[in-house]
């Protein structure tokens, strides 16, 4: 029985290294125990180059021997590896996802895909010839709806260290400035990671404290994971978090919210509106009356000052809204 572990071990050791020999670069044994070390598996770097060895013996992989470390790839020229590659349609999906997913993805799962990306970008290059999904990147861009900004510097070690404690449930010391610029240290449970325009922040639960808060990753200065794991609170969801207006500084009050606005505005807001319960009433001279249900936050206050004078009588269940505390 030990023995047939041991040979079902060797073979899924061996399969994971095959996936991550690339054809298109060289590959040290170092790099991949590091990718191997990422994705869970655990073994030693002597154990790596054993299997590296063997793997030489019997399938098509060159050695690079000029300098040390050795490099490893499959060879140009073969068809009969009976492994998957890439098509050019995963190509360029993965180059996509390492582009636009790098910040919401656990560090160790990015780590361990790094033979697959450097895959897909050599698929892409010129010299591939898959001209078509390389042009593609060029066809397809996220943009903003606000004045574009540079994004914060994050640290990338701390980046990592909170990710691999999001990852496993773990304790989590951080410190950090809050936005007046105060020093603090707390004790967290890290429970998400959100993107908002450039900006990245942890939604946790502080220790001693039975609600959600979300700190700038990039005012974070140092972060340490403890070895002691928690239970996630089951009544908490990063998707209600959202949806209460949290990452737009909200409490999760909602309301109706109601104002009149010119033709060009209601339009706009017949195409994209506010809520799904939300409706638009014709009045005088051109003006028409909005109504929607939606959360109160300083997001909301912020885009309504944008529109300027092209709204008015802007009221909150039945009260004026004051816009005047909608201040950066």
């Amino acid at each position: 029985m030990t023995k047939r572990a041991s040979t079902r071990e060797s073979l899924a050791l061996a399969f994971e290294l095959l996936k991550r020999i690339p054809r298109s670069r060289k590959v040290t044994a170092s790099e991949l125990h590091e990718e191997l070390k990422h994705a869970g598996i655990a073994r030693d770097i002597r154990t790596i180059q054993r299997n590296l060895e063997m793997l030489c013996e019997h399938f098509e992989i060159e050695r690079d021997e000029r300098t040390k470390p050795y490099g490893y790839s499959l060879k140009q020229n073969i068809d009969g590896l009976a492994l998957p590659t890439l098509t050019p349609q995963e190509s360029l999906l993965l180059a996509l996802a390492e582009d636009y997913l790098s910040n919401l993805l656990p560090q160790n799962l990015m780590a361990s895909m790094q033979s697959f990306f450097g895959e897909a970008r050599y698929n892409l290059h010129p010299v591939s010839g898959n001209s078509k999904e390389r042009a593609w990147l060029k066809k397809v861009r996220f943009v903003a709806d606000t004045q574009p900004l540079l994004p914060p510097n994050i640290d990338e070690t701390i980046f990592s260290i909170i990710s691999e404690a999001l990852f496993h449930n773990r304790l989590l010391t951080i410190e950090y400035k809050n936005a007046k610029r105060k020093n603090n240290r707390a004790l967290v449970m890290p429970l998400g990671l959100a993107q908002q325009s450039n900006r990245i922040y942890l939604v946790c639960r502080f220790d001693g404290f039975d609600n959600e808060r979300s700190v700038a990753l990039h005012r974070v200065t140092k972060a340490t994971a403890s070895t002691f794991s928690f239970e996630r609170p089951k009544n908490f969801s990063l998707e209600q978090y959202d949806v209460d207006g949290r990452f737009g500084f909200g409490e999760g009050v909602k309301g109706i919210l109601s104002f009149k606005a010119d033709e060009n505005v209601s339009f706009y807001l017949s195409e994209t509106p506010l809520s799904k319960d939300q409706t638009i009433e014709a009045r005088d001279e051109q003006r028409y009356l909005i109504k929607a249900t939606v959360t109160d936050s300083l997001l909301l206050k912020r885009w309504l000052m944008a529109f300027g004078n092209k709204i008015d009588d802007i009221h909150f269940n039945n009260d004026e809204l004051d816009l005047t505390n909608s201040n950066v």
